[in-house]
This record gives structure tokens, C-alpha cells and sequence, in this order.
């Protein structure tokens, strides 16, 4: 009987290794233009205003970092206070956000009932409606309970997310197995437990894919807070970055490309911590099919 597998000692053709070569070239390049924009960022936060005027570009850092740190923390710009301020916004809403709608996606997915797919059209509908078209209704409910400047307004309405319900339906469909959900309630298990010990361990790498953009559109979130927050001690960091943009602070590039780099990093560390469930999840998806 032949086999079908290729002896050791049979060599590769030279087209298969140039074309390997050619493709590690094309992805160490592509890592290059990923990264140098945010070098560029840490490099400028350390150098002088006159420096960056007259070469703006620059790959080696400079010695101003303490000067732009001083600079930055001048006047009525506090970063401690906006960074504690944008990481109870930012964690709160997307754990929020991400436990209440996969517990929605389960009942679209694990229970039949007569309304599910006018209630599934209905979101669709919703993820329809920019968000900017509500805030003038939404500001004024706040308004009237006197919750303006209440960090909590900021995170509770995102328990309603129509476009992660969507993502979690469609990531769960396919995914969840009723026969685990029928024997868990057949030995005795409540409908709570088997959404938090059963399907939310199953829907990890769909939760670690949306924990990211969400943490990441929360954090860079300028708009909302700008409408809400009017005291300075409750400011999140793009609106102490924005604010950079005015007074003395427009000629000083150093000092701004610095509250890039501080409102950039966090982004970096929630990857950094995530990826690996998105890069488990893909390599699962791969082996089932």
C-alpha cells in the first residue's frame, strides 16, 4: 500500500520557500507601520515643542519628558483624576455592557417564544440609530434627576447594547449545544447558573473580542462625557487631552503627545491581557472545522 506522506529527506521546492520568505517580509513590515505610529507618540511626549516644529519626525527620544510632565499637570489638568475617572467608566460599562447582552443573546438563542424573531428585528433596528440622534432626550432625563455629573450615568446605559446582542447571537447560535443546557436543568441546575458556569465559559473568545473594542470605544468615548460632566474632578482623560488644545497649551506638542501616550496605554494593557482568549478562540474555530 503507497502512503501518502512525504519522506524526510525530500526537498522543498524553491517557489514554496521564496514565496515563505516573501510572506515573513510582507508581516515584519506591516508589524513596522503598526508600530511606529505609537513610537512616534512616545518619542514626541519626551521631546520640546522647538524640536518637534522643526523635525517633525524622530525615532530617538529626547530628554523633556520631565518638563512636558510638568507642563502637563499645570493649571486645571489633573491625569490621575482622568485616568480614575475614565477606568471606572470604561470597566464598569463594558462588564456591564457584556454580561446583560450575551444573557440576552442566550434567551434568543436557548428559549422559544412567539415574539424572539420580531425582538431580534427589533435590534437590528435599533443598532440603526446613531446614538448622537438620542442625546439631546437622554440629557434631559438626566437632567431632570439631577444626575449630570454622576459618573454612574455614564455607565448604566450600557446594559442596553443592541450591536453586542447582535454579536453575541450570532457567535452563540452555532456555538452552544442545547444538550449540555437540557442536562444541566435535568440535574437540578437554575437557568442563572447555567448561563454564568456553563454558556458564559463557552462564549470566552466572543467576550474577549467585544471586551476590547468596548473597553476601547468607552475610553475614547469624548462625546457623551462632554455633555454630561461639567466639573473638573469628574473630567475622563480625552476631555484633560482636549482641553490641552487651548491657553498656553497649543504650542506645547510635547506636553500633548504626552496625554496621548498616558490615555494610549491602557488600550495597549487590555490587549495585551485579551488577546490571548481572541487567539485561543480562533485556533478552537480552526480545529472544530
Amino acid at each position: 500500500m503507497a502512503s501518502n506522506s512525504v519522506p524526510a529527506n525530500v526537498k522543498k521546492p524553491k517557489s514554496f520557500t521564496g514565496m515563505k520568505i516573501v510572506i515573513h517580509i510582507v508581516c515584519i513590515l506591516l508589524a513596522i507601520l503598526s508600530i511606529l505610529p505609537f513610537w512616534v507618540m512616545i518619542v514626541n511626549s519626551t521631546r520640546s515643542t522647538p524640536e518637534i516644529q522643526q523635525h517633525a519626525l524622530s525615532l530617538i527620544p529626547s530628554t523633556h519628558l520631565i518638563t512636558n510632565f510638568k507642563i502637563l499637570t499645570g493649571k486645571s489638568f489633573h491625569p490621575l483624576v482622568g485616568f480614575m475617572n475614565s477606568i471606572i467608566i470604561s470597566t464598569g460599562s463594558t462588564l456591564l455592557n457584556l454580561y446583560f447582552s450575551s444573557l440576552t443573546a442566550y434567551a434568543l438563542v436557548a428559549y422559544e417564544w412567539k415574539l424572539r424573531k420580531a425582538f431580534f428585528s427589533f435590534i437590528i433596528g435599533v443598532m440603526m440609530i446613531p446614538a448622537q440622534v438620542t442625546m439631546i432626550g437622554f440629557y434631559q432625563m438626566v437632567y431632570k434627576i439631577g444626575m449630570t455629573n454622576h459618573l454612574i450615568m455614564l455607565i448604566l446605559p450600557s446594559i442596553a447594547a443592541p450591536a453586542t446582542v447582535f454579536f453575541m447571537r450570532q457567535y452563540l447560535y452555532p456555538t452552544l449545544s442545547m444538550d449540555i443546557v437540557q442536562a444541566a436543568r435535568i440535574d437540578g441546575a437554575g437557568e442563572f447558573r447555567i448561563f454564568n458556569t456553563i454558556v458564559l465559559p463557552i462564549m470566552k473568545p466572543a467576550l474577549a473580542t467585544q471586551a476590547i473594542f468596548l473597553f476601547v470605544s468607552k475610553w475614547n468615548d469624548l462625546f457623551t462625557p462632554l455633555v454630561l460632566l461639567t466639573r473638573q474632578e469628574k473630567y475622563t482623560m480625552p476631555i484633560m487631552v482636549s482641553l490641552l488644545r487651548g491657553d498656553i497649551y497649543k504650542t506645547e506638542y510635547g506636553s500633548i503627545y504626552l496625554g496621548l501616550t498616558l490615555t494610549v496605554l491602557p488600550l495597549i494593557v487590555v490587549y495585551m491581557i485579551l488577546s490571548k482568549y481572541i487567539i485561543a478562540g480562533v485556533a478552537l474555530g480552526g480545529v472544530k472545522s
